[in-house]
C-alpha cells in the first residue's frame, strides 16, 4: 500500500478499534495461483507471543476453498474498510482565492498480513462461534447466543462451516484525512461533512475531528 509519511497509522489501539468497528474484511489469497477475495467478518483479540500485532478469528463456509490454503506458508491480507467520504474542493480556502485547487478523496483503511489456520479443536470452534455471535449481537436488548438453538443443530451447522484463526505478522493503517492541508482546511472539510446527508460523510467528520483534537 502506497503510504506517505503523513498518513501512517502505527497504533495498536487505533487499528484494532477500526477492525472492531468495521470488522468485515476483503481477505485476499491465492488460490490456484491467481488471486482471489473472500468477504468475512472477524473478530481482533489482544496481542500474543506468536502474533505481536493480535490474532483475527472467523469463519468460512467448508465449501469455499479459501480455507484450504491454510495448508501453505504464505500470509494472507486482510483489508478493512474504514470512514470514507468524497472532499469537495469548496471547502478548501485556496477555492476563495485562485480557484487552484481539486477534489479529493479521503479514508481510513487497516491492511493486515498473517498466515491462515483452522480452528480443529470442536470445543475450540464452538467457542469462536459463541464470541462472534456474543460481539454482534451485544447491541440487542436480548442478544441471541449458540446455546438458544438446539445443540445438534449447532453441531450439524458447524459441519458445514470451518473455523479460521489468523495471527497478524505484519499490520498497517493509512488514514487520508487531509493531514498534509491547513487546520482551518481541515475544520471546513468538518463542517463540511457534517452537512452532508449521508452517514459515510458523517463518519469521516468524526474521524477527521478527533485527528484535529489529537495534533492541536
Amino acid at each position: 500500500m502506497y503510504m506517505p509519511s503523513h498518513f501512517f497509522e502505527e497504533r495498536i489501539e487505533v487499528l484494532h478499534a477500526l477492525i472492531q468497528a468495521h470488522p468485515l474484511a476483503a481477505l485476499v489469497s491465492l488460490q490456484a495461483g491467481e488471486l482471489e477475495a473472500n468477504h468475512i467478518p472477524f473478530l481482533i483479540s489482544a496481542p500474543t507471543a506468536d502474533a505481536p500485532y493480535g490474532v483475527l478469528r472467523g469463519h468460512v463456509a467448508r465449501n469455499n476453498p479459501v480455507w484450504q490454503s491454510a495448508a501453505s506458508a504464505q500470509d494472507a491480507l486482510l483489508i478493512f474498510q474504514g470512514a470514507q467520504a468524497y472532499i469537495s474542493p469548496r471547502w478548501y480556502e485556496e477555492k476563495q482565492r485562485s480557484g487552484s485547487v481539486v477534489p479529493t478523496y479521503n479514508y481510513a483503511v487497516v491492511h493486515a498480513h498473517g498466515p491462515m489456520r483452522v480452528v480443529e479443536d470442536r470445543q475450540e470452534f464452538l467457542r469462536l462461534l459463541s464470541n462472534l455471535s456474543d460481539n454482534f449481537e451485544r447491541k440487542f436488548d436480548q442478544p441471541w447466543k449458540v446455546s438458544d438453538a438446539p445443540a445438534e443443530y449447532i453441531d450439524r451447522m458447524m459441519d458445514m462451516i470451518v473455523g479460521i484463526e489468523i495471527p497478524i505478522r505484519r499490520i498497517s493503517g493509512k488514514w487520508k484525512t487531509s493531514q498534509n492541508k491547513s487546520t482551518q482546511d481541515r475544520v471546513n472539510m468538518v463542517d463540511g461533512l457534517r452537512e452532508q446527508h449521508d452517514p459515510a460523510s458523517h463518519a469521516l467528520a468524526n474521524a477527521m475531528e478527533q485527528q484535529l483534537f489529537e495534533t492541536e
